[in-house]
């Protein structure tokens, strides 16, 4: 296309929408916007004393920005930044970008899943950042394979950016897998034992580095009650108490053994549960008081129980929860968007800030409303779409195709994750999986050809 001297061509163009999208998306959210969650965790990377149950590689990370310039203006730069590079660095990966990709990638900057939800102080949004900037890594090495610099390079970073998802999230190791899973399918052009190796070599680097990182981003010291098992003990509370609110006849053996009252307790109490988040136990304090008053032995023996003696109600239980987290049958109980400012009154002080939502805050949550019940919202679209790009990926098989649709299996796989683990159905657990599909959408999007490279080499190294 030319026009008054310019000769542009498609790739040219998306990398100016992105470029564009990143500056009007930052100009629009900065400094980011804080939750509870965000601020606790501001607070623990400042003073390096655990006080959250969240990763601490987060913490440590805000901590690591908060000291280069106060607050989170700079850390919301750095991820956000880490997603639209990514993006851009698919480009190169086909061997012309099509047209289709410039409308595309005009809605995707505009999607408030991009616009608005990575300016939000959340280990989820950074997670899936990570996450999506370790596969594009691996999607670079096919071209560079037989370049040692750029092909070390690209493996640096996807185990780098990997690494630091898996630290983040607690369930993130998932992605790890799949990653190893898709090294493994690129290199199986050299055969099985070759894929093996690099496939397995992956995973082990990997959980290296993951020591190696987390031992650096642990806290010096661990606040009361803070301890790595609280947890999994708060998903032990809320399966039981889940199945005597399914069940009122449901046996609580080993709670009524080590602390009748207790089990007395949480049977009286059980109208506090719900399936849509665990913290309605906060308004009955009797039953979690009974829970934490008995012992960690009894509860643990409890939850195995209702798990391998009560299967059918352990799984209508999760399901249950699950069913709120990933179908959101009611979308505005499960914080589809977050803006401002927001956190007890001493905490948001000591970080010298302000509660407040201004109103270009309040423009932006109105701008996402706009969004409410459309498939913008969707987890389920979303996983349609991840699994209908992995299907033609797959069949089309360049050795790009791989690596993102080893990033689709991951965003689906990570869903499935929270069948065990979930405890509330905010929208933000599974924001991996909407903006995996989204990327997987814009790389299909960039080449959507059917035609399979005749080498790896044909894959162009310049993405200009």
């Amino acid at each position: 296309m030319t026009r008054l001297g310019f000769n542009l061509n498609a790739s040219q163009v998306v990398r100016g929408v992105l470029i564009a999208g990143l500056l009007f998306m930052l100009g629009a959210n900065l400094p980011g916007h804080l939750s509870y969650d965000s601020l606790a965790q501001l607070a623990e990377g400042r003073s390096g004393v655990r006080t959250t149950w969240g990763p601490a590689m987060f913490a440590w990370l805000l901590g690591v920005f908060d000291e280069v310039v106060p607050g989170t203006g700079l850390y919301v730069i750095a991820s956000a930044a880490l997603l639209f590079f990514s993006l851009s660095a698919l480009r190169a990966t086909r061997p012309q970008v099509s047209w289709w990709a410039v409308p595309l990638t005009v809605l995707l900057v505009f999607s408030p899943i991009v616009l608005i939800y990575q300016a939000i102080v959340w280990k989820d949004v950074l997670f899936a950042n990570l996450a999506i900037a370790g596969f594009v890594c691996l999607a670079r090495l096919p071209a560079a394979w037989d370049r040692p610099g750029p092909r070390w390079l690209a493996l640096g970073g996807a185990l780098l950016a990997l690494a630091m998802a898996a630290l983040v999230r607690q369930n993130g190791l998932v992605v790890v897998f799949l990653a190893a899973l898709s090294l493994g399918a690129i290199r199986f052009r050299d055969g099985w034992r070759q894929a093996l190796a690099w496939g397995f070599g992956g995973l082990v680097a990997t959980i290296i580095a993951m020591l190696v990182l987390g031992a650096i981003a642990q806290p010096k010291s661990i606040g009361p009650g803070k301890t790595r098992d609280v947890g999994m003990r708060i998903l032990q509370h809320y399966d039981i108490v889940g199945a005597v609110a399914r069940d009122p006849s449901y046996p609580l053996t080993h709670i009524e053994a080590a602390n009748p009252a207790g089990a007395a307790a949480i049977r009286k109490g059980v109208a506090v549960y719900s399936p849509q988040r665990v913290d309605f136990f906060d308004t009955d304090p009797t039953v979690g008081k009974a829970l934490w008053a008995t012992p960690k032995d009894a509860i643990r023996a409890e939850w195995q129980e209702l798990i391998t003696r009560h299967t059918g109600a352990y799984v209508a239980e999760r399901w249950d929860v699950f069913r709120w987290l990933f179908l959101t049958p009611k979308l505005e109980v499960c914080l589809p968007d977050f803006v401002g400012v927001s956190g007890p009154e001493p905490l948001v002080a000591g970080l010298k800030l302000t509660n407040a939502v201004d109103p270009a805050d309040w423009s932006l949550h109105n701008y996402a409303t706009y969004f409410y019940g459309t498939p913008v919202f969707s987890h389920v679209a979303y996983a349609v779409i991840a699994l209908l790009v992995a299907g033609f990926l797959l069949w089309r098989r360049d050795g790009p195709d791989l690596a993102i649709a080893g990033l689709m299996f991951g965003g689906l796989a990570f869903t499935a994750s929270f069948f065990v683990i979930s405890l509330a159905c905010d929208y933000r657990y599974l924001y991996f999986l909407d903006l995996a599909a989204v990327t997987g959408l814009f790389y299909l999007v960039l080449d959507p050809s059917l035609r399979r490279a005749g080498a790896e080499g044909d894959l162009r190294s310049d993405p200009a």
